[in-house]
């Protein structure tokens, strides 16, 4: 939706548009329609479109008060009509309700079917949707007004000014609606998962999802002593979880790093230093080694004699050849 006013910067189109609009009846006429094409060129001339100058831009105007003629009202008659009969359950989808708006104007405007327009209309819509947000928020008690736009994702710049307010003001209510909305929210939703479960299962539930103490004697509506219960047990379970990661983590680099260089049978060495040489054949660069090694499964010790002293690869398959 729109955050800020989007009048700032307009398509040229609608600026034709908008100066048609403010012709009267006559300059409709068929009879005054170059008059009328002289004078929204030179309107527009002035707000720095150069139309006049502009073969194209000025054919634009031509055609636009053409089809004004033909109709007997200029098109931003419907447009404006349009977008003002909207509701804000209307502009909830703004996608949906500009094709709609799109469909039926151009039963009689089919140059809005263009699909470059498609893109303004949908901003008239979201403007068309920030207005009502605002004339409503206005017309709410206390800071109801505030809340609803920022629920809403209005821009910051636009609550404020908009409704008259300070940023701290703004600031103040951001704050309040975090501590009532948001965490309330979460924490009934984190409760409702665990109800009719017994009240350790409840309390570790909130303490695992980082919900404060505090919040867990109003809402779970349990004692300090069932909290710090369950925050015992947590802690020894916390430790005896990370006692088998550490063992689990030093098992798989054990197993990564494979045998040592005494633990490997000849055999197997001279097959390890038969893979390392084809390796060494295809790169020089020890990241891509290491990682070929890594893929053929040879051990981490035979790799790192690979990458820092190949010469001490004749003297180990030596060695394994007896």
């Amino acid at each position: 939706m729109a955050t800020s006013n989007l009048a700032e910067k307009r398509p040229l189109w609608l600026l034709i548009e908008e100066n048609i609009l403010g012709l009267d009846t006559r300059g409709l006429l068929a009879e005054n329609l170059e008059a009328s094409i002289r004078r929204v060129a030179e309107d527009l001339d002035a707000t720095g479109c150069n139309v006049s100058g502009n073969g194209g831009r000025l054919l634009q105007v031509r055609w636009a008060l053409n089809d004004a003629s033909k109709v007997g009202h200029p098109l931003m008659q419907d447009l404006n009509a349009a977008v003002a009969a909207l509701t804000l359950e209307d502009t909830a989808e703004p996608y949906t309700t500009t094709d709609k708006i799109i469909h039926d104007i151009a039963k009689i405007w089919p140059e809005v079917n263009r699909s470059e327009r498609r893109a303004d209309v949908i901003e008239m819509v979201e403007q068309a949707r920030l207005n009502l947000l605002v004339a409503k928020a206005k017309e709410l008690p206390g800071d109801s007004g505030i809340r609803l736009l920022i629920d809403e994702e209005v821009d910051a710049a636009v609550i404020t000014g908009a409704l008259a307010i300070t940023a701290d003001k703004l600031n103040e209510v951001n704050s309040e609606m975090e501590k009532e909305r948001a965490e309330v929210v979460r924490v009934a939703s984190l409760l409702e998962s665990v109800a009719g479960k017994p009240d350790a299962e409840r309390v570790k539930h909130l303490l695992t999802n980082n919900v404060s103490e505090k919040m867990i004697l109003e809402m779970a509506k349990v004692d300090q002593a069932a909290i710090d219960a369950v925050k015992h047990t947590m802690e020894e379970e916390l430790k005896e979880q990370q006692r088998l990661a550490e063992e689990e983590a030093a098992r798989k680099k054990a197993a990564a790093a494979g045998p040592s260089l005494d633990e490997i049978a000849p055999d197997q060495m001279l097959e390890y230093i038969e893979s390392i040489r084809e390796i060494l054949e295809f790169s020089d660069v020890e990241k891509e080694i290491r990682v070929m090694c890594e893929q053929s499964s040879i051990p981490k010790a035979l790799v790192d004699i690979a990458v820092s002293d190949p010469a001490q690869l004749d003297e180990l398959e030596q060695k394994a050849q007896g």
